[in-house]
């Protein structure tokens, strides 16, 4: 056999029992209620989060939509790290706070393991409720 043909069969043998590198998009969703604020408050507001994240471009892109409000939205971010029933800062500033909120952002290696652990949460602010009137943790689907 021909030495060229013989490291070309090899070359291809070897190839083929490489994983490929596959890029995985992880769909994450959140309810947003006042119960889920820290500390709770009584807003009849609801919402939802629904993100996907893009494993191998590290792209974040997101959809958020709310509605019953006590007043304007005055800020609206993902916050983190944090587990359910703890608050943190913000770790990524929406453009605008005005339903529907969409957007996309690439992350860090540190922002996509802790979005990933479930340690963000998305979170709409009113004049009535600075701190937050409605919250709902990141979590895969």
């Amino acid at each position: 056999m021909n030495r060229k043909l013989v490291l070309a069969v090899l070359v291809s043998t070897c190839a083929a029992g490489l994983p490929s590198a596959r890029a995985e998009t992880v769909i994450l969703k959140s309810e947003l209620k006042a119960a889920n604020e820290v500390p709770p408050n009584a807003s009849a507001a609801s919402g939802t989060a629904e993100a996907s994240f893009d494993t191998t471009t590290k792209t974040l892109i997101w959809t958020i939509t709310f509605s019953g409000l006590s007043g304007p939205p005055i800020g609206a971010h993902f916050h983190g790290p944090s587990e359910p029933g703890k608050n943190a800062g913000i770790v990524l500033p929406f453009k605008s706070p005005e339903s529907p909120i969409t957007g996309a952002s690439a992350l860090t290696e540190a922002q996509a393991a802790d979005l990933l652990a479930g340690k963000w949460y998305a979170n709409i602010h009113t004049q009535a409720n600075p701190g937050g009137e409605i919250r709902g943790q990141m979590t895969k689907q």
